[in-house]
């Protein structure tokens, strides 16, 4: 039982580190208006959006862009 309370935990932890993102309907219409086929692992790309789209900082942006694995 042990086991099974561990793997489910383990389970709930991965799933919480997902790297996908969501976006509200209007960052997805913003997206689109920047680019046709955004592609969130390529840095420029995510911190644009991210600047245009999210409001953010060149640093947050940055970062945040990183942290999620693009390069």
């Amino acid at each position: 039982m042990q086991r099974l309370v561990c793997w489910v935990a383990l389970a709930a932890c991965l799933a919480a580190c997902s790297q996908e993102v969501e976006y509200t309907s209007e960052q997805r219409a913003c997206i689109a208006q920047h680019y046709t086929n955004y592609d969130a692992s390529k840095l420029s790309q995510c911190v644009d959006i991210c600047r245009a789209c999210m409001k953010g900082s060149a640093v947050t942006c940055n970062t945040s862009c990183k942290l999620r694995g693009a390069s």
